[in-house]
């Protein structure tokens, strides 16, 4: 095991909410969100991770419409607000706007298309076929196919198998009595369930219940950070977890190390892009993680590859039982966002307590990278 280091035994609660796992309230949130409803957990996860917030009076707004710079907002926030160029380059996008980064992202990945005449569109409302779109493409624009809805006829063109993809998976709820009402302007509480939804599904295409919180009061266990870096940036960030975390730490290390050529995105056929194309591809990792079964925590540390994480983190999760433990992953890239690549990889986690996690850049400091790891809930404390 390369640079493996060992720390005295930790003794882990889980004190706050996880990613996956939404706590109960004592009393509501919101005063127009009462727990006992049906979209309760999402809107009390979007206003735990930051993505969404409540107004001044004390309610959610859950029956109010969201312009287009909004959606921006809240999914560059979900994306883990990447680098952007912060300037604007819509005729309606002020300088200085909370939303100009949003929008640069939204537009230059192709979730949110300006118009023709140059504007953003700021201030228009977001129809739910649009929302549904926009979510679809931040999928990677998937086939799919799904029983129609009666109003199928109404739907636009560019949203049907968006639409089909929603109901497939779950995304977003139709109307009961069995109409999408695709035209309708999306509500608030209909966009956050929608990425509660999204952020939460399995890449098998259904969404994974939601978690219990672990009881880890009276057990010790350690931590494991491991990762794959292919030009060192993941493993600038592994090693501030190291550093915080007093943890073991583990380099996936392929068996057929990465050439420069092997990571030449600009050629169709290099090594990366082939295994990126394969859903089959499983580079063989070289050596493993000696007992896997004293960690309780391990962060997972990979690059972002054309949106997704390198196959061999594939390899990797595959490897060994994972089950009873809290995996939180994590990611560098220049632009991406997570996105979808931490959920792609929930499913290969069997029962393991998945967190969303966070994208970083490879130069973040140890200081961002500690206040991510603090708002996690994640209380661990050196046992005597």
């Amino acid at each position: 095991m390369k640079n493996l280091k060992r720390f005295g035994a930790l003794l882990l609660t889980l004190v706050l909410s996880l990613s996956l796992a939404v706590p109960a309230f004592a009393a509501e949130r919101f005063s127009d969100v009462p727990d006992s409803a049906s979209y309760a957990e999402a809107v009390n996860w979007a206003a735990e991770q930051g993505y969404v917030n409540g107004y001044n009076d004390g309610r959610f707004g859950i029956h109010d419409n969201v312009a287009r710079q909004q959606l921006a907002a809240i999914l560059y926030r979900a994306a883990g607000s990447p680098a952007a160029s912060g300037t604007t380059r819509f005729s309606d996008v002020a300088a200085g706007a909370y939303y100009v980064d949003a929008a640069s992202w939204a537009a230059d990945n192709g979730l949110i298309n300006g118009y023709q005449d140059g504007r953003f569109g700021v201030g228009d409302n977001v129809t739910r076929q649009q929302v549904i779109a926009i979510l679809w493409r931040w999928a990677g624009s998937p086939d799919a196919s799904a029983e129609d809805y009666t109003d199928d006829g109404a739907i636009s063109g560019y949203a049907q198998t968006a639409v089909d993809w929603s109901r497939a998976n779950n995304i977003m709820a139709g109307r009961e009595d069995g109409r999408f009402d695709p035209a309708a302007p999306a509500a608030r509480v209909e966009i956050v369930s929608a990425l509660y939804q999204y952020m939460n599904r399995s890449s098998g295409g259904e969404t994974p219940a939601v978690s219990e919180t672990p009881d880890t009061s009276s057990a010790g266990g350690r931590v494991l950070v491991a990762y794959f870096s292919a030009t060192n940036n993941t493993e600038a960030i592994a090693n501030h977890l190291d550093a915080i975390l007093d943890a073991d730490l583990y380099e996936i290390v392929p068996e057929q190390p990465y050439t420069s050529a092997d990571l030449n995105y600009n050629h169709a056929d290099c090594r990366a892009n082939q295994e990126q194309n394969d859903p089959n591809a499983r580079p063989a990792v070289s050596g493993s993680v000696d007992n896997m079964e004293q960690y309780d925590v391990i962060f997972l540390g990979y690059p972002i590859w054309w949106g997704q994480a390198p196959k061999i983190i594939y390899t990797f999760l595959e490897s060994y039982d994972l089950s009873g433990k809290t995996i939180v992953p994590f990611c560098t890239s220049g632009s991406s966002g997570i996105g979808s690549s931490a959920a792609n990889l929930h499913t290969l986690a069997g029962s393991a307590t998945w967190l969303y996690g966070q994208r970083f850049s490879g130069g973040a400091s140890r200081s961002a990278v500690e206040t991510w790891v603090n708002g996690l809930g994640l209380a661990l404390t050196p046992a005597a």
